[in-house]
């Protein structure tokens, strides 16, 4: 094994996280490091201050109209159950995917146990994507929410957003956006797409650390409080406060995720998407095509868009997928991830990898030196079978 690392693990969280950002964050935090929105001392206000301009920050990547619709929250998982829990009720029906995540899956099955609720999961094709018209074929007149993801961890494939918020706009239900995997990796312009609601994460291709992230809301969309507690305004009212973005964040935020986050972003922002992504699409496909050519390894992804994420999964003929990765990483220093990605009915519509799969995921720090790692690594694993 060289002695360099590996890692390929980059859609669960990216890694090594930007110096930059890490120093960063301590600089920061250290002169900063108060509760913002508590204090009348100065230092407060500061604290503030730059918690608003990361909201402005954040509204201005994401193209999306109002500072103040932007929600800090711990990771995409909890915006998207302060969505779905703040705007479904007793009787709505909801239309979502089978490529989703848990992060949806599971609150919207809570719901329906719950006795709340109804939903639906649309289909995907061969070619890893959801027809906007299955979606507006889904929908009811009970349909309060339709929720998609905009990138599969899984497959990789980036789903037609615009044209489902088209189908939701002429249909008058809301489209929030799973935004796990593409923010940060590839333009996601509320405006221009449409959506109503946008879940995100910071840890991701935000360069970010995890605790970090957010929802982003339309001016128009109306999310009630699910949780309750202080807010540093409206303190003499046991109602928990309805201005944003407070009504949606009750506590202390996570002040040193905040500044992680902004900082990430501006990364992000001065070296540009696009060079990345290219480059890192690059390598996906020099990683398909050699996995490809390998006896006893089957590739599940379909073959990647311009504008689909740099990811792909695979099963080596007669192997456990958590076996293979085991292998990668002991003997080989690679670091992958196996299973079913948090994504079940990904891998079951699949038909052929019932207990998972081996996913390779490629971040900003990976090279060409690494696929041919994990390339030459994979040939000696499938000539063992």
């Amino acid at each position: 094994m060289e002695d360099r690392l590996v890692y390929l693990d980059n859609s669960a969280t990216s890694f090594p996280k930007p110096r930059e950002v890490l120093e960063g964050m301590v600089e920061t935090y250290a002169r900063l490091g108060v509760s913002p929105g508590r204090g009348a001392y100065d230092l407060a206000g500061e604290a503030s201050e730059y918690v608003a301009e990361a909201r402005a920050a954040v509204a201005g990547f994401f193209d999306a109209p109002d500072p103040e619709r932007v929600v800090f929250a711990a990771n995409a998982t909890d915006a998207l159950n302060l969505a779905i829990q703040g705007l479904v009720g007793p009787g709505d029906h909801v239309v979502s995917t089978r490529l989703e995540h848990n992060s949806v899956l599971r609150p919207l099955f809570h719901l329906k146990e719950r006795g709340w609720i109804e939903y639906d999961l649309v289909p995907f094709d061969s070619h890893g994507r959801v027809a906007a018209g299955d979606i507006d074929g889904a929908i009811r007149p009970n349909t309060r929410l339709v929720v998609l993801c905009h990138g599969s961890q899984v497959l990789g494939t980036v789903q037609p957003a615009a044209e489902v918020a088209r189908v939701c706009a002429r249909r008058g239900v809301p489209l929030l956006l799973d935004a796990a995997q593409t923010a940060g990796q590839v333009p996601v312009d509320m405006e221009r797409l449409g959506v109503s609601a946008m879940a995100f994460t910071g840890h991701k291709a935000l360069l970010g650390p995890s605790g970090s992230g957010g929802l982003v809301l339309a001016p128009d969309l109306e999310v009630r409080s699910t949780r309750f507690g202080g807010t540093g305004i409206d303190s003499h009212s046991l109602r928990h406060t309805q201005a944003f973005p407070h009504r949606l964040e009750a506590g202390t935020l996570n002040m040193l995720g905040v500044i992680g986050l902004r900082l990430g972003l501006d990364i992000v922002l001065r070296t540009g998407m696009e060079g990345r992504h290219r480059l890192e699409m690059t390598l996906i496909r020099r990683l398909r095509e050699g996995l490809s050519a390998l006896p006893h390894v089957t590739v599940h992804s379909p073959e990647p868009n311009d504008d689909d994420l740099p990811l792909l999964i695979c099963n080596v003929e007669g192997m456990i997928p958590e076996d293979v990765g085991a292998i990668l990483d002991a003997d080989y220093g690679i670091m992958v991830r196996t299973g079913l990605h948090c994504a079940p009915f990904v891998c079951a519509d699949l038909g052929d990898c019932p207990n998972g799969s081996v996913r390779f995921s490629l971040g900003y720090r990976n090279t060409e030196e690494d696929v041919d790692r994990a390339l030459e690594a994979m040939a000696e694993i499938a000539r063992s079978v």
